[in-house]
């Protein structure tokens, strides 16, 4: 978090917080003084905390990002903005499972979504502390409450439809185009990917299942965690209906992801990810049924994932080509 200083009084954004945003926490101040932060995140997200009150609140912009044109921009603002909304009208609003509360939005400036700040332990804070520091008896206890809400998630939304398996073979694809783009794919590998990925769509088991709404970005740093079973939720940008598993394998990948990277080895992460998809299935009548289903498609959204991580800029070539790897062995 780099702070970036007060937000000035004749910013417009300065009056929408003072007098639209803060007022909805039930607090009444006159003159607020912001300090600004900005986080990390691919959008542009920033802390505003006022310093009369202690209150703080999360800004983040659609517009102005380069692959976004405005109507695109608006368009992301409010999904984001409904899928928070909706979650929270059915239920995911206290203990154990809560999602961030939309504050409001305004197209005007800049095409802003105003939350709640959440406080809380990320889930990469946990995993690290398992590998650096030993801790696993907590992360074993936060991947259990990650488990539940995930099946939460997904068994309150579930579909009459079954899963359109087509959508996500066409995401594969385009994270193998960025793949390309970034140089980081030669034309045999690509290949070998698509006649891996063609495989998996011949498979019944990636199209049987009903489809529910999915998080779509469980990603450590949008996952925190409080006491006990506490699981407050981020960023709900990319929520769609898709295969429960494509946030199981999601969560799979980026244990896998931090284990190679910080302890050198992906399979040190297998007791965690064996506790983590075994409590998921616990909330199914079937335990075990639930857990073979699961475990069939996972290495798929699984190996998905290491690609998906593999293509960012900030991944250096050596490490991306042991991601890329990983993912292969892991698809086949």
């Amino acid at each position: 978090m780099k702070y970036l200083g007060h937000l000035s009084t004749d910013d417009p954004l300065y009056g929408y917080l003072r007098d639209d945003i803060v007022p909805k926490l039930g607090v009444k101040t006159r003159s607020p003084e912001f300090r600004v932060y900005q986080l990390p995140a691919s959008n542009h997200v920033y802390l505003y905390e006022d310093q009369q009150s202690q209150t703080r609140v999360i800004g983040k912009f659609f517009g102005g990002l380069p692959d976004l044109d405005p109507e695109a921009a608006t368009r992301r603002m409010e999904r984001e903005f409904n899928n928070l909304t909706y979650l929270r009208s059915i239920g995911f609003t206290g203990y154990p499972h809560y999602v961030a509360r939309p504050l409001g939005r305004n197209a005007n400036l800049n095409k802003v979504l105003m939350e709640e700040f959440c406080y809380g332990t990320s889930l990469a804070t946990f995993i690290l502390n398992a590998i650096r520091n030993s801790a696993r008896e907590a992360l074993f206890e936060k991947l259990t409450a990650l488990a539940y809400f995930l099946a939460s998630l997904h068994n309150r939304t579930v579909h009459e439809r079954t899963v359109d398996f087509t959508k996500d073979s066409e995401y594969f694809d385009h994270i193998l185009q960025n793949l390309i783009n970034a140089g980081r794919l030669g034309p045999d590998e690509v290949r070998e990917f698509r006649q891996l990925k063609e495989r998996w769509v011949g498979q019944s088991c990636m199209w049987e299942d009903r489809q529910v709404l999915v998080h779509s970005d469980v990603t450590p740093p949008n996952i925190l965690f409080g006491d006990g079973l506490w699981v407050i939720v981020i960023d709900l940008e990319r929520m769609k209906s898709a295969d429960r598993v494509f946030d199981l394998g999601r969560v799979v990948g980026e244990l896998q992801h931090f284990y190679i990277q910080y302890a050198g080895d992906k399979w040190l992460a297998e007791p965690f990810i064996g506790h983590f998809l075994w409590e998921y299935a616990c909330h199914f009548p079937d335990r075990h049924a639930a857990f073979a289903s699961i475990t069939r498609r996972v290495p798929f959204y699984a190996g998905l994932t290491l690609l998906r991580i593999a293509r960012n800029g900030w991944i250096g070539g050596h490490y991306s080509r042991r991601l890329l790897d990983e993912a292969g062995k892991t698809l086949r």
